[in-house]
């Protein structure tokens, strides 16, 4: 599986991180401008600090990496976190960065595109971009971990987001609630 990986500006690096730590896809990582910030204010870390977790890294700014064209593959792509400026410009039709770009192609090849949404409260017109998104296949995905697994710790509360994403891409079984019922 090949994941490419989006990094915005909307707080949650510690996601991205645990995202990037347990995929086990083969990754290609692109990070905004802000998304550099985040990571050094959240983290501590710099996009070079994520390297062990990925197959390369294209710069935000490079329109002509081979992300921005449909003629290459890719299974998915997950923009983790997203901010609503994103949301905003992936709904406009915008592909002014790699990211976004990346998020066009997606869209019309009709690979997967999930956007892991980053805001509290959303407001009315971002709600209606993340619902017109969704009406074109778009997964939303909000940073919302679920809390009937009851997490002890912050890096619990983290990864059971991460583990839903990991089971939204088919790449592995997340635990659902009272799922043992079920087997």
């Amino acid at each position: 599986m090949k994941i490419i990986v989006g990094i915005t500006g909307s707080s949650g690096a510690a996601y991205a991180l645990d995202f990037l730590k347990k995929s086990q896809a083969e990754k290609f990582l692109v990070v905004s401008k802000w998304g550099k910030v985040l990571l050094k204010d959240e983290l501590g870390k710099s996009e070079e600090d994520l390297h062990p977790y990925i197959k390369r890294q294209f710069d935000d700014k490079d329109l002509s990496a081979p992300i921005a064209s449909g003629s290459n593959h890719f299974d998915a792509f997950v923009i983790l976190p997203c901010s609503t400026s994103t949301v905003g410009k992936i709904a406009s039709g915008i592909g002014d960065t790699l990211i976004t770009r990346t998020a066009q192609v997606a869209m019309k090849e009709r690979f997967k595109l999930v956007l892991c949404v980053r805001e509290t409260p959303l407001s009315t017109l971002t709600l209606e971009q993340c619902a017109k998104l969704s009406s074109y296949g778009v997964v939303i995905m909000p940073l919302s971990p679920p809390m009937y697994f009851v997490p002890k710790n912050v890096d619990e509360y983290i990864s059971s987001f991460t583990d839903k994403l990991l089971g939204v891409l088919g790449e592995r079984k997340s635990k659902g609630w009272r799922s043992e019922e079920l087997e």
